[in-house]
This record gives structure tokens, sequence and C-alpha cells, in this order.
């Protein structure tokens, strides 16, 4: 007879289920998924919802640092070495996230091809994400680094049209985000809305004008700093 066909490993599947070192949670809007400074002793995956990323300073200054999506892990600091956390992690909405202990991430990453594909690609996409974060701050006026947060929080570039910015995200959170204040931020959105780049209705809708005007440096967006 002949042998039955191992199934493919499906890293989807993988971290869609419980398993081994692995558990499903579910976070309420606000919940603490992990505290600065709690111990480093797993990874997550986010299934639903975003996360919110913020780290505080030693004078007590708390800094927004990103803002996660489904698709994306974190906490994968422990991997590294790292015994306690850099950051704190809060669900911006209901949430739902897989936890896998890091002695069951290791293994995975070490018996398993196509989930450490599927890892090494998060972490070269997170790496130029921060190379752009950075080229962003340091030539870019506040009112551009605005821009692109709200394109990138819209999905654009992604497979797809663009999505709402479901998520309640404050003009305080925005102004941390980008390295200004939040009078700036409402100064901008207020403009962008005049100009027909985004609109509200009940949430905020990125529209491709801004894209445009972000890609081409029209004249509607100018230099404030």
């Amino acid at each position: 007879m002949p042998k039955a066909v191992k199934s493919a490993f499906d890293p989807k599947l993988f971290l869609a289920k419980v398993g081994d070192g692995k558990a499903i949670l579910k976070f309420d809007k606000n919940q603490v998924v992990f505290s600065q400074g709690d111990a480093a002793d797993a990874v997550f995956y986010i299934q639903k919802g975003r996360i919110k990323v913020t780290v505080i300073s030693e004078q007590g200054k708390e800094a927004v640092v990103g803002i996660l999506e489904p698709g994306q892990f974190f906490g994968e600091g422990c991997l590294n070495g790292h015994a306690l956390r850099i950051s704190t992690t809060v669900a911006m909405e209901q949430c739902v996230v897989t936890s896998i202990a890091k002695s069951a991430m290791l293994a995975t990453l070490k018996s398993e091809p196509k989930f450490s594909e599927l890892f090494m690609e998060y972490l070269l996409g997170r790496n130029s994400r921060i190379e752009e974060d950075l080229i962003d701050q340091l030539f870019n006026s506040s009112e551009k680094r605005l821009a692109r947060l709200l394109l990138l929080l819209a999905n654009f570039g992604k497979d797809g049209a663009p999505q709402p910015i479901t998520t309640q995200v404050s003009q305080e959170t925005l102004a941390e985000m980008i390295g200004t204040t939040r009078s700036r931020v409402s100064f901008f959105m207020n403009k962008f809305r005049k100009l027909g780049f985004i609109s509200y209705n009940g949430k905020i809708e990125v529209h491709s004008s801004l894209l445009n005007a972000v890609l081409y440096d029209k004249p509607e967006i100018v230099r404030d700093d």
C-alpha cells in the first residue's frame, strides 16, 4: 500500500490553533497584553485587532512607538536575550492574539522552514519600516509625517483597496507617533479634510489624493518646520 502523504505545515494554521506551548488570548479595548518590565517569555501574533506599543522613559514620559495590525508579531525580543519587556502593549480594540511560549517558538523556527520564512519576512519588513520611520523623522515635516502615518494606518501600499481607519486613534496618539503637538495634528487634519484628502464618517477615510500629494510633493502639503 502506498505511504500516506504527510500533510504540509501551514504557518497560518499553526498560529490560529491552540497547541503545545500556544494559547489563543482575547483582549478587550484598553487591556494590557504585557507591561514594560514584565518577564519576557513569549512571542505574540495578532489574529484580530490592533495593538498599541508604548515606552516610558526614566523621567516618566510616555511615547507611542508603534501600532501593530493583524498578521504581525510582537514581543519577539525574548528570542534575542531580553529577559524583561522593554515596552508596554495595549489593545486598541477587541483583539485576538496567539501567545507562543519562547521554547515552542524556538523549536518551531528550527523544525519548520515555512514558519521560519514567515517570521523572517516579518522581521525584514519591520526593519524596513524602522528605517523608513527614521528617515521620515529626520527629513520630513510634521505635516508629511502625519500624512504618511494616516496612509500606513489605512493600509495604502498593500494588496487590496485602502481600508477605513476603524480603530479610534486619538490626536494625542498621532502627535506622539510623529513627534509634534496635538494642536498641530488638529490643524493638519482639518486641512487634509478641507483639501479632500480625508473624510470623517464615524471613522477616518483616507483618499488616494493624499498619497498623490505625498508622492509628488504637491504644493498643498508644505513644510511647516
